[in-house]
């Protein structure tokens, strides 16, 4: 049969015979005169309501962690700026003899040459993570942790611990004289008290130095905290300033064991002063504590007042390279 002998009712019968046709906005109805319908009730439409609103409040978080990333940039660049300012450029290191007094600021920030900052470049970039840079006091150092010392990273153990045996190294050949714990000591201080540490100072009397420094890493953040034998104190340095009379109580305590150990005669405790710091050069990042408190400790070594700020640290960072790698401090 052809289309063209069906009469028009048999053409309108079997558009309509067909299932009736349904999408997800509207449907529609044959059993009466046509219309459009809406199925979304009320409860659908709070669903979706309640679904864009967690969605603009991820969007607006995503938004202000964008800018909080931006000002840290921005920060970071405001930074290096100020640093380059100390750095001084090769030209006026030429312009002072070594024979001339350079001041006082230039004491404190020598400057780092052309030269030395290839090294710390190549330190930092030429080669595998893994290669050895330099291996003292029994600690080796691969381009991997050095490379901790990059701006805005977190300072890891061997870096700290090294650094820390440089400022002993030099207190051998000036006052004051230092004995320094590595980064473990205080874990294991507040695990297994002074008993489980005897064996730690069996060839040093910590009463015959005049400080002795113990980083103190408190999980995501460090510390420092200075023994003073000459003026009897227990300071806590914390660049973020925060309190921590667990740590002083903990250091007094095993002070007064340690002194009962190796003296036969308890130590009095009463004329020692607990001091957590407040006066100090402020860390305003989260990655900065490792080197504010290497700092802390490489100024009080010197019995130094703190001259240095948040802006300083690229140029300290930079600084320690050059020194870890030769193995000096400026």
């Amino acid at each position: 049969m052809h289309a063209s002998s069906l009469s028009t009712a048999e053409s309108s019968d079997m558009a309509f015979s067909g299932p009736i046709y349904q999408n997800k906005r509207m449907i529609r109805d044959t059993n009466k005169k046509p219309s459009w319908t809406n199925p979304f009730d009320n409860k659908w439409l709070e669903n979706w309501h309640k679904i864009l609103a967690e969605n603009v409040s991820e969007t607006e978080r995503k938004i202000q962690e964008t800018r909080k990333s931006l000002e840290e940039v921005k920060e970071i660049g405001k930074q290096q700026q100020e640093c380059k300012e100390k750095l001084v450029d090769k030209s006026l290191i030429e312009e002072v003899s070594e024979d001339e007094a350079i001041g006082e600021e230039l004491d404190s920030f020598p400057p780092l040459t052309p030269q030395m900052m290839d090294e710390i470049e190549k330190a930092l970039n030429g080669g595998q993570q893994l290669e050895t840079l330099v291996d003292a006091f029994n600690i080796t150092l691969t381009r991997k942790d050095i490379q901790t010392l990059k701006d805005m990273t977190w300072l890891n153990d061997e870096v700290i611990n090294y650094y820390f045996n440089l400022l002993m190294e030099r207190s051998k050949k000036v006052e004051p004289s230092i004995h320094i714990f590595n980064t473990f000591f205080y874990p294991r201080l507040l695990k297994v008290g002074h008993k489980g540490l005897a064996r730690w100072t069996r060839k040093v009397d910590l009463f015959a130095v005049d400080l002795i420094m113990i980083p103190i890493h408190l999980g995501m953040h460090w510390c420092l905290a200075v023994v003073d034998n000459r003026n009897k104190t227990i300071t806590y340095y914390d660049s973020l300033l925060g309190d921590n009379q667990q740590c002083t109580h903990a250091l007094r305590d095993y002070l007064a064991s340690e002194h009962l150990a190796k003296k036969s005669a308890p130590l009095d405790i009463q004329n020692w002063k607990l001091i957590v710091k407040k006066d100090i050069p402020e860390q305003l990042n989260g990655c900065d504590c490792g080197v504010f408190a290497c700092k802390y400790a490489e100024y009080v070594s010197q019995d130094k007042p703190f001259d240095f700020d948040q802006s300083d640290m690229p140029y300290f960072r930079r600084r320690m390279i050059w020194e870890m790698i030769n193995k000096t401090l400026l």
